[in-house]
């Protein structure tokens, strides 16, 4: 069951974010496409009350009690970048907005983007965590939460290998590549005067100069 419902939650997820919106720009009802984004946390309460049940009414704590406090840590942790990510991309492509500036590439700013993506994890696995170790404890020393406990070292291990590929970019840092003199017409004479201009201000001077040659020399 809590397996069924972690899947349901996450196709819920984008659903709603889907018809959140679509309404907000399809439909020019931006208050109710609010509305519908914000449904997106009652999926992860709606499972973390199904879960804490299902360990009242005596079930086992397992790998599904571990995986549905991991995907809650996840939703908390990554999901409003997802969904601030994808509402710039519906804004710019149904509302007529500005297209949305995407993340630094190259050296150290592009290293400090990856280091706050990488804080996205490290919340998620605090909150898995603490979902976990509640958990653990709401069960009580009569039953097994050697899994559930597991499940904590899983959710760090996964956040201490994401910090050290964010790390890299700061020993590494990805550098921008070079521009040639054939990327810049305007630092290259020769091959800008091959390039036609729908402006006479963007034509080069030698050329403005022959054609004021040849018109002199037809009169």
């Amino acid at each position: 069951m809590i397996v069924t419902l972690i899947v349901v939650c996450e196709v819920g997820f984008w659903v709603l974010l889907a018809a959140g919106l679509a309404v907000r720009y399809l439909l020019k009802m931006p208050r109710t496409g609010l509305a519908l984004l914000l449904c997106e946390p009652l999926l992860e309460v709606l499972l973390l009350v199904v879960t804490a049940v299902d360990l009242k009414n005596g079930a086992e704590p397992d790998w599904r009690h571990g995986l549905a406090a991991l995907y809650i840590g996840y939703t908390v942790g990554h999901g409003h970048r997802t969904v601030k990510w994808l509402d710039g991309h519906a804004a710019h492509r149904l509302g007529g907005a500005p297209p949305p500036v995407g993340p630094p590439r190259y050296g150290m700013a592009r290293a400090r983007h990856e280091g706050a993506v990488w804080l996205g994890s490290v919340t998620a696995a605090a909150v898995a965590s603490g979902l976990l170790l509640l958990a653990a404890r709401y069960v009580g020393d009569d039953g097994d939460t050697e899994s559930l406990r597991n499940w904590i070292l899983v959710a760090w291990r996964a956040a201490g290998i994401h910090g050290l590929i964010a790390l890299s970019y700061a020993i590494w840092p990805k550098k921008a590549p070079e521009k040639g003199l054939e990327k810049d017409p305007e630092k290259d004479p020769e091959k800008a005067s091959a390039v036609p201009a729908r402006d006479p201000e963007h034509v080069p001077d030698l050329l403005v100069g022959r054609a004021r040659e040849d018109e002199e020399q037809v009169r």
